[in-house]
């Protein structure tokens, strides 16, 4: 079996470049006062920071967006998804990662934007000021990220409940005057169904019966150091050619064992967003 991978390490060495400076969500739950969050839908889409001159994922490789796509984007920083509307991320996935952009597949990802990095004020007043930006940019692949107000827990639920209908995902809620910041905060939370964690690839365990001859299980390292083993939630395609040693995978889980170990993970993707 191949040595374990420091999660930071195997993340900055597949980055190659300076990690983008990004805020990360803590997981929602009761005792937060409402009235003090914005409220958007958890889009499923690919986490691309606009540094001023090139669009890059959250690991800092370059995404090879077309010119015509970046042509209108600003001189300062943004940050946001890029979507191709619920149930797609396997197709924007694939799109966003080609070395050679595909017109035709680019003609259908927006670009959501949700922050407005290093802008002064509240997240209120940042979205404010890159809502009238994006208005000046005259794009119509550009969209600032729709945020609402929910009174209390009951409502934030039901808002849940509908998204969930819709095919959404989840809700991100923000803290509408959180000053910019960069790390994992309280100031942003997510809200799903099911929660999810990142954990890096150290191993592999061999498929039997059907999965003869292919991967049976990925064995990966969680950010507290502990060994976990994602058996399913994996693709035929995905068992014939795994995520490389040292990747960072995204998984899901319900709870958590008496000994801290998540129930029923399973994979979810190979990560380059939240």
């Amino acid at each position: 079996m191949p040595s374990p991978v420091p999660a930071r390490a195997a993340e900055q060495a597949a980055a190659g470049t300076p990690l983008p400076p990004l805020l990360l969500a803590q997981t929602y739950t009761n005792g937060y006062d409402l009235a003090h969050y914005l409220v958007s839908e958890k889009l499923d889409g690919v986490r691309a920071y606009w540094d001023g001159k090139s669009l890059r994922f959250r690991s800092g490789r370059l995404i090879h967006a077309p010119a015509w796509f970046i042509a209108k984007l600003p001189a300062h920083a943004l940050d946001g998804e890029l979507w191709m509307g619920r149930h797609s991320f396997e197709r924007l996935s694939a799109a966003v990662r080609r070395q050679e952009p595909l017109d035709a597949e680019w003609e259908r990802i927006t670009y959501q934007l949700y922050e407005l990095p290093g802008g002064e004020g509240g997240f209120s007043e940042r979205i404010a000021r890159l809502q009238a930006s994006v208005a000046q940019m005259g794009a119509p692949w550009l969209h600032v990220v729709a945020q609402t107000q929910v009174a209390d827990d009951t409502a934030l639920k039901l808002k849940l409940v509908q998204v969930l209908g819709e095919g959404g995902e989840g809700l991100m809620l923000h803290r509408a005057d959180a000053q910019w910041q960069t790390g994992r905060s309280d100031v942003l939370l997510k809200l799903k169904p099911q929660q999810d964690a990142e954990a890096v690839v150290f191993g592999y365990e061999a498929g039997r019966g059907k999965y003869q001859g292919m991967l049976g299980a990925l064995i990966v390292r969680t950010a507290d150091g502990r060994r976990l083993r994602l058996g399913s939630g994996l693709s035929d395609a995905m068992r014939r050619a795994p995520p490389a040693i040292g990747s960072t995978v995204t998984y899901r889980y319900r709870d958590f064992t008496a000994t801290g170990l998540p129930k029923f993970a399973s994979f979810l993707r190979v990560r380059e967003s939240e």
